[in-house]
């Protein structure tokens, strides 16, 4: 297959060879990306289609009260990188960590992005501080929550990328003087349905799935928590590779036994696999491992009120 979608005097294939992204390379991505979203690789044409649309679709990135972990890992994404290809396929108009403009000009973005008559999606990192009107966070002289309160309604899809931005976070643990909240707690009530993709951090591939489906015009299937099941509808315990010997009632006597490192069930060393919904043992975080593939337990991090409810994260 040969993708050669118009982005004016170039395209999006001329694009990414130029940035030393083969069609191999970019076919071997997309690949991934439907076997995430659990269409198999042979739906990755369609997936290459849906990101080399003619017009890239408008992406408005806000941060709110996070560590900018979940940005960090999106920009880490290897084989390819995220500047390689996720940047010369959709147009990502504000991002306040990476983008070269700053005070006037980069609120001047801001405002041109949203105001776009074709629209933009709006992704969301961090949680939100309510308590005494958001005066908790400030941007450019606006609390966090008026921000979000007059952007999130004009977007054409919400994404709450990463556990703070879904339900609150760390920043949400007890006892919570800042009222953060996650953006549908936050603004559910005033029409705002955002996707959430739990995680701290999220698997960036969860994200560029869920862009994936959003731009085929999919309907995303969401859990209970507004996660979409495609990325949330297994626990961790029932995809990890230590499960059979969880079923054989074989547990790892020590965390640091050589058995621990070699294929032994972690749950009695406080794993919250069983408690957990998400795909990391199937994706994994580049396509390399994932805590427990490391030796280190879950600790449930794409949960909601993970830091309370599942803590502390070495006993059950």
């Amino acid at each position: 297959m040969r993708i050669a979608v118009g982005l004016g005097k170039e395209n999006v294939e001329a694009r990414l060879e130029r940035q030393g992204v083969s069609r191999r390379d970019f076919l071997k991505f997309c690949s991934m990306v439907a076997v995430t979203m659990g269409m198999g690789t042979g739906f990755a044409e369609q997936v290459a289609r849906a990101l080399t649309m003619p017009r890239r679709p408008s992406v408005v990135y806000l941060h709110n009260a996070e560590c900018t972990g979940c940005s960090e890992a999106l920009l880490r994404t290897g084989q390819p990188f995220i500047d390689e290809l996720i940047l010369d396929t959709i147009s990502l108009d504000y991002h306040e960590t990476i983008m070269a403009a700053a005070g006037e000009a980069a609120e001047a973005a801001l405002e041109q992005a949203i105001s776009a008559p074709e629209g933009f999606i709006c992704v969301v990192e961090g949680a939100i501080p309510t308590a005494n009107e958001g005066k908790y966070g400030y941007i450019a002289g606006h609390t966090m929550l008026d921000i979000c309160g007059r952007i999130l309604p004009k977007a054409k899809a919400v994404v709450a990328y990463g556990t703070c931005a879904a339900f609150g976070g760390v920043q949400a643990a007890k006892p919570n003087p800042t009222g953060a909240q996650g953006v549908n707690e936050c603004f559910g009530a005033k029409g705002i349905k955002a996707i959430n993709i739990g995680g701290c951090p999220p698997n960036p591939l969860n994200l560029v799935g869920t862009l994936v489906a959003f731009l085929r015009g999919d309907n995303i299937e969401l859990d209970a928590n507004n996660r979409p099941m495609m990325f949330y509808g297994s626990s961790v315990h029932d995809q990890c590779e230590r499960r059979e010997h969880f079923d054989n009632g074989e547990f790892a006597p020590s965390f640091d036994s050589e058995e621990a490192r070699n294929g032994w069930c972690l749950y009695e060393l406080g794993c919250k696999g069983p408690d957990t919904m998400n795909n990391c043992p199937k994706v994994k975080f580049n396509g390399t491992n994932w805590p427990v593939g490391a030796g280190h337990p879950c600790i449930g991090c794409s949960e909601p009120g993970f830091w309370d409810k599942l803590s502390p994260f070495y006993e059950n």
